[in-house]
């Protein structure tokens, strides 16, 4: 069996694995690198997602890379503009020429003698081999091959369809159908008024209500720059605005969380009127931001609600029944359709098996080194965007700082780079997020630190400080030289 070797492996070739190569073509274009896909196509989560609706819930000046600047009309953009821009941007600096796709890792090893990773990968139905020098996994934080579906009882008892918005039928007619969502996160919030053009009705069953704010699909101010500005002067102009903005509301919210929430609620009451009940069905018992708040664009949800095209009910699921289901108010919700929006399994590293020196990486142990390496794992980075704020932010510094310690290591003869933790530095939750999809993965993610560089600063400016401009080399991060072989007697 051969061994194809390359500077670098690139594990993933949706938004931040795109983006990867594009910075590996502008920072460090001697080094060879290829990206291992383990689909058909490039677009990851913009192509595997295919609901209807499907859209950005970030604004794609700063969901865009921060070096082609994005320049539709449309500030929260829908899904296939969005694969589109990411095809487009992997054609243009020739990442797509570099990729392997149908290419699933299942495995990678790294020795400290020979300062290689050797990654086996299942296409198909055999196994090939790689090595590297960097290994630099870009596959996003869930599993595609399933979403998450709790346990509902009577559901083998109904005699309708149940879709998870992660498999959704390319033929599926919702067309005047009653529609029952469950769920009242981001994709319930997109899939209501999307489903509620064409169905008889859709009901959004939440157990509890999340917050949602309304923000219109086009940035009048953006858009009007673009016409004066040349496109790259404008895109920096309107990503920095929207960062800072992004900024401001965030640290609101958490240092006046009573005050912040009083604001949300009272333009929900704006949207629906006085009349509607907006305490049991749009007020969240937890703080904002302690989980994502979810962008409703143009006020689509609630113009779906206002004309009676869809509805909330808030409450639990006693069972299913054959024709739709049974709530534990004592309520029948009829339903042709169930969607089960009730989110995410979260996978770290696509569930690859790692290895340090034939020790198992357990990354449930480790604690995350400025949030994209780990603790005694050489030569490894993933590109995690942020929660609070656009992911590919957070990736497009992931990037520079990958290329950036490749070349610092290049410059000086290094050939492994280690974070290496201090046993003082305690230990705090990788995520401080309430949310299902996070709080079942909790044991499974790395940890984080309470001090940096181990602490994530969930800040952009911050992150560009540290990542851009900070040392490398800062008694943290232990390089070494390629050891020295022995001569034969």
């Amino acid at each position: 069996m051969t061994t194809e070797h390359f500077d670098v492996v690139i594990i993933g070739a949706g938004l931040s694995g795109i983006g990867a190569g594009c910075h590996m073509k502008m920072q460090c274009p001697k080094k060879t690198y290829v990206v291992l896909e383990g689909r058909e196509t490039i677009g990851g989560t913009w192509d595997l997602f295919r609901y209807p609706g499907i859209r950005s819930d970030s604004d794609m000046y700063t969901l865009g890379y921060v070096f082609r600047p994005w320049t539709e009309a449309k500030a929260i953009a829908d899904g296939p503009s969005i694969l589109k821009y990411v095809r487009e941007t992997a054609a243009m600096y020739g990442v797509d020429q570099n990729i392997r796709f149908r290419h699933k890792v299942i495995q990678a090893d790294w020795s400290s003698a020979d300062a290689l990773w050797t990654v086996q990968a299942e296409t198909g139905g055999e196994h090939v081999t790689f090595t590297c020098g960097f290994l630099f996994t870009c596959s996003g934080y869930y599993d595609y091959a399933g979403g998450y579906t709790p346990e509902f009882a009577g559901r083998d008892s109904y005699k309708g369809q149940v879709v998870h918005p992660q498999f959704w039928p390319e033929n599926l007619d919702t067309s005047g159908k009653n529609v029952v969502v469950i769920g009242s996160g981001a994709t319930a919030v997109t899939l209501v008024p999307a489903i509620a053009r064409n169905a008889a009705h859709v009901t959004m069953l939440q157990r509890s209500p999340s917050y949602v704010a309304s923000r219109p699909a086009e940035d009048a101010f953006a858009n009007r720059l673009r016409k004066y500005l040349p496109s790259r002067l404008a895109y920096s102009i309107i990503r920095w605005r929207n960062v800072s903005l992004q900024l401001f509301l965030f640290n609101m919210a958490r240092s006046k969380p009573a005050k912040f929430k009083q604001q949300l609620i009272s333009l929900v009451s704006k949207e629906l009127g006085a009349d509607y009940d907006v305490a049991t069905h749009f007020t969240p018992k937890y703080n904002p931001w302690d989980q994502r708040l979810c962008l409703v664009p143009d006020s689509d949800l609630f113009q779906s609600i206002k004309t009676g095209k869809a509805t909330v009910v808030t409450d639990t699921i006693e069972r299913f029944t054959e024709t739709g289901i049974k709530l534990t108010s004592g309520q029948d919700l009829p339903a042709d359709i169930v969607v089960t929006a009730t989110g995410l399994k979260m996978q770290i590293l696509s569930g690859m098996t790692i290895s340090v020196d034939g020790a198992r990486v357990d990354f449930g142990k480790m604690m995350s080194y400025k949030g994209m390496m780990y603790s005694d794992v050489p030569n490894l980075a993933t590109a995690f965007g942020y929660t609070n704020a656009s992911w590919t932010l957070k990736a497009d510094l992931t990037c520079s700082y990958v290329c950036r310690l490749l070349n610092y290591m290049d410059q000086r003869g290094l050939v492994e780079a280690r974070p290496t933790r201090d046993a003082a530095v305690q230990e705090a939750p990788f995520l401080d997020f309430s949310s299902g999809y996070v709080q079942r993965a909790l044991s499974e993610l790395p940890r984080q630190g309470t001090t940096k560089p181990w602490k994530l600063n969930q800040n952009y400016a911050l992150d560009l400080m540290a990542l851009k401009f900070g040392k490398l080399n800062d008694g943290t991060m232990v390089f070494k030289r390629r050891a020295a072989r022995k001569q034969a007697a």
